[in-house]
């Protein structure tokens, strides 16, 4: 199901860029697509400001969302933004991932987290999600860990 909603919202970076382009770079795909509105992505950035960097999960790792109140998120979905050059977070948080996830609702998502946790805590999945260069090396990575 992860890979489902991954494939074709796959991005990388080469650019130095804020903590805010990060999310607005990351969500691009899914705004292109029209899965959310421009609204859902300030919301994400605002919820930052507002509550501090609670988005970088694991270090390097960030999920940013948001609620859904207004029907900012048209279709559930997920982007990655791999950042060559990491970027600071509030607190100094460096973050090389960034991973949209725009939920419908509030269960729709569970799966995806459930599935992306145990990603996370397997030794060195991250590390490899960081060198990957493309989209299919992503998808490797990720097919390789699910096993």
């Amino acid at each position: 199901m992860l890979i489902e909603h991954l494939e074709g919202n796959i991005k990388f970076t080469n650019k130095s860029i804020s903590w805010e382009d990060s999310i607005r770079l990351a969500s691009e795909i899914l705004l292109e697509k029209e899965y959310i509105t421009k609204q859902y992505i300030e919301k994400m950035i605002n919820n930052v400001y507002e509550y501090g960097p609670y988005i970088v999960i694991t270090p390097g790792f960030a999920m940013p969302h948001a609620k859904n109140e207004n029907n900012e998120v048209i279709q559930t979905s997920i982007s990655l933004l791999n950042i060559k050059k990491s970027v600071l977070y509030p607190k100094n948080n460096k973050v090389s991932l960034v991973m949209v996830l725009a939920a419908k609702d509030t269960s729709e998502h569970l799966e995806l987290i459930s599935s992306l946790s145990s990603l996370l805590m397997e030794d060195h999945f991250q590390e490899k999600m960081e060198n990957a260069n493309n989209e299919e090396e992503v998808i490797k990575t990720i097919n390789d860990y699910m096993d």
